[in-house]
């Protein structure tokens, strides 16, 4: 079972990626809770170069709060990261499957509110 939805903006760079995949998480109910540049993360803790690489935690509240209402701990498996990456050609941008990340929790009700989430994660993604 693949665990991401993947795309590549052809012609596209990082940041105007970024800004892309922001907007339609945006007009997909999602906010942006978390942000990190790992490529600047590792050049300033290990003094290693790499290409861009984003990782943003996107959240639905009312999913969210769906969620951990059928599984109080299912917060450690929050935000849903959608990460962003510099490849030859544009960016490629990739949003976790939330129904994969799911399996490891043995309720159906939470498996049908991952799928709900899921497919919110892949209209963003292919909209941005």
């Amino acid at each position: 079972m693949a665990y991401t939805h993947d795309r590549i903006m052809a012609d596209t760079g990082i940041d105007d990626a970024e800004a892309r995949v922001r907007a339609a998480l945006t007009e997909a109910g999602f906010g942006v809770l978390t942000e990190i540049d790992v490529k600047a993360t590792m050049k300033k803790k290990i003094d290693k170069d790499m290409d861009g690489y984003k990782i943003l935690g996107a959240c639905n509240p009312d999913m969210a709060w769906e969620a951990i209402g059928l599984a109080p701990r299912i917060g450690a498996m929050l935000p849903c990261n959608v990460i962003l990456r510099s490849v030859e050609g544009g960016t490629e941008v990739s949003a976790i499957d939330p129904v994969a990340s799911m399996q490891a929790v043995d309720n159906a009700e939470l498996h049908k509110v991952a799928g709900q989430v899921r497919d919110m994660l892949v209209r963003a993604v292919d909209a941005a």
